[in-house]
């Protein structure tokens, strides 16, 4: 599913001038963007792919720490995503997820075990109650696409290695009456596919 810009506005702002107010703006940590609201100002031709490649122009943007930059103004109103500076907004296209979880670790506290994610901008996320992991299923093909919440409504898709090596640190427990296959990470369980499910396919 593509999540388009919310309007066909003719943007008059340049992915340059975003670059520039996000600069001035940037600080110690992730700028407030969610305290931010400035006007509309169109909609750029800025994509992100399903695999984190940022476009501009149909062009990748091939310097890392410019796509870093433009990570920490992302903002997800609605269904739709925007750059936020404190004196501009505009909407960009995302195919999937803005974010790509591209590893994690496996640690243990308390007893527990815990899995912190690294994406592909340098976001770390520790799976649990406040950075949830969910797993889609594509209803034709049965495929999987697991995420895990990084912050304020933005997700990242992990990657096909990484969820590899979640299946197998999976396990089986009840869920809301029900036994299924999932993942355990700060003491929270997240359900991956039903066990009876998962007997079925030969998993």
């Amino acid at each position: 599913m593509i999540n388009s810009p919310s309007s066909q506005k003719s943007v008059n702002v340049t992915a340059e001038s975003i670059l520039a107010s996000a600069r001035a703006a940037k600080g110690r940590g992730l700028p407030p963007v969610h305290k931010w609201n400035p006007p509309f100002c169109g909609d750029l031709d800025m994509r992100i792919a399903r695999d984190g490649t940022w476009f501009y122009l149909g062009t990748p943007i091939g310097r890392p720490e410019l796509v870093r930059l433009f990570s920490t103004i992302l903002r997800k109103d609605g269904d739709s995503y925007f750059l936020v500076t404190p004196v501009e907004k505009v909407g960009i296209t995302v195919d999937d997820a803005p974010f790509l979880a591209v590893d994690f670790e496996v640690s243990e506290e308390s007893g527990e075990q815990v899995l912190t994610f690294l994406t592909n901008v340098a976001d770390r996320a520790v799976a649990g109650p406040d950075h949830p992991i969910r797993v889609t299923r594509d209803p034709e093909t049965g495929e999987p696409s697991p995420y895990i919440l990084i912050r304020d409504r933005l997700e990242a898709l992990i990657d096909r290695k990484s969820f590899y090596r979640l299946v197998d640190l999976g396990e089986t427990a009840p869920h809301e009456g029900q036994d299924w296959f999932g993942i355990r990470s700060s003491g929270q369980f997240f359900p991956v596919i039903p066990a009876d499910q998962l007997t079925e396919e030969g998993a």
